[in-house]
């Protein structure tokens, strides 16, 4: 269970202000249909965390000990400081004007999040936590819980959110999870 609350906690933190806010408001703006953009959304974000944790998972079994609590303890740090990063929206916007709202949704949202923070933060909460599916379903949980307003609500959530702040804040807690795995490994 802590996996899930954990990954959960850190991804929906982490993911406010990102790119993927900006594409599901996008998303939302375009087509104006919440269940398929959000169907789109779960189902391109199980498929790629799912890939990235199990590669969390195969980096962790090739690494233990000291050596893993390290290289834990400096991906949190990592994905901390580049949770400080503003993240500006990648694709056209143009782009968005064709096709199903299902079917874009799914392509962008699993493109989009091909080396974002949130799946770093998936392959590194996987290799921390021996419990692969409660890590995945807490990342997609937390990208879910991240965007699900953005899409329902659309702009009018876009102009009341203070994003710096929550970047902060994000960044806060994966270098508290960066300091923690270095205060196991002292103890």
């Amino acid at each position: 269970m802590t996996a899930f609350l954990v990954s959960t906690g850190a991804v929906a933190i982490a993911e406010i202000g990102d790119k993927t806010q900006l594409l599901a408001l996008l998303l939302a703006l375009r087509f104006r249909r919440p269940a398929p953009i959000l169907l789109g959304i779960l189902l391109a974000t199980l498929a790629n965390h799912g890939l990235a944790g199990l590669a969390g998972a195969w980096l962790g079994s090739l690494l233990d000990g000291d050596g893993l609590r390290w290289a834990l303890a400096a991906s949190f740090i990592v994905v901390a400081l580049w949770t400080l990063v503003p993240d500006a929206m990648e694709k056209d916007p143009s782009a968005v004007r064709r096709g199903s709202a299902f079917l874009v949704t799914l392509v962008s949202f699993f493109l989009v999040e091909i080396g974002d923070k949130t799946q770093v933060a998936t392959i590194v909460l996987a290799a921390r936590f021996d419990a692969l599916a409660a890590v995945v379903l807490g990342t997609t949980a937390g990208l879910l819980l991240a965007n699900t307003p953005v899409v329902l609500f659309g702009h009018a959530i876009a102009e009341r959110v203070p994003l710096r702040t929550v970047r902060w804040v994000a960044a806060a807690v994966f270098a508290l999870l960066g300091v923690a795995a270095l205060v196991d490994l002292a103890l």
